[in-house]
């Protein structure tokens, strides 16, 4: 018998797919596949063929998405914290970190932000404070004190190595009555108020999480991917 709707099998499809991308690589690829006109059969077969491809169209689409919401909020993003910097305050070339002192990954990547800083005269690195780990505010807090005194740098160094706030601080040499009022100041407040909205703009879900120029970059990637995207960013 013919099928009277000849057009049906190619619909099953499509939908199936688009359920197996928004499984396999979120809701993004999905959007893709259904709003891109990569739904005709001759690009589906030609995918189904070619399944590596699917990857690279997502993180295309994310990468797309992503640099549209930092269009949105650039200013404030690489807008330091005063103090809470690494590396040259006045650096041309800007990596921004989002942070979090119980997070192993963030300890792992002190190494590569510290040898990406001793490379590069030029380089500022923003330090975003997002205490999102059980315990972490208080650390966060007297990292953004220590940045009102001027030892940021000092502080996130020994918080790391140290892991206590207060012997972090001691280490170094912050003014511990000041640190501790400044800790609790609506300065402060609103700081980490505004890295939390950053980061849920952004759409990162954990530490570290990175921005270099448009690019966003999650997790503990190591020197090399980080160095590669500083300077992608320096040539766009």
């Amino acid at each position: 018998m013919t099928d009277p709707n000849p057009r049906q099998p190619l619909r099953w499809s499509h939908t199936l797919l688009t359920a197996l991308l928004a499984l396999i690589f979120g809701f993004a690829g999905a959007a893709i596949w259904s709003y891109s006109g990569l739904g005709d059969s001759r690009t589906r077969s030609y995918l189904l063929a070619n399944p590596d491809l699917l990857p690279q169209m997502v993180s295309a689409y994310e990468a797309q998405e992503a640099q549209k919401r930092l269009a949105n909020i650039d200013s404030q993003v690489f807008t330091p914290f005063p103090g809470a910097v690494i590396g040259n305050p006045q650096g041309k070339r800007v990596l921004v970190e989002f942070t979090d002192y119980n997070c192993p990954y963030c300890a792992k990547s002190l190494e590569d932000v510290e040898r990406l800083v001793a490379d590069d005269p030029d380089l500022k690195v923003v330090i975003r404070e997002w205490p999102i780990f059980e315990g972490s505010d208080i650390a966060s807090r007297m990292a953004l004190a220590a940045a009102m005194q001027g030892k940021y740098r000092a502080f996130h160094e020994a918080m790391f190595r140290i892991g206590d706030p207060a012997e972090a601080a001691r280490a170094a040499g912050l003014d511990m009555a000041r640190a501790q009022a400044d800790g609790m100041s609506q300065a402060v407040n609103d700081e980490l108020a505004r890295n939390a909205e950053l980061a849920r703009t952004m759409g990162f879900n954990g530490t570290p999480a990175w921005i270099a120029g448009k690019q966003t970059i999650s997790g503990a990637v190591g020197y090399a991917a980080l160095k590669r995207a500083l300077e992608d960013s320096s040539a766009s």
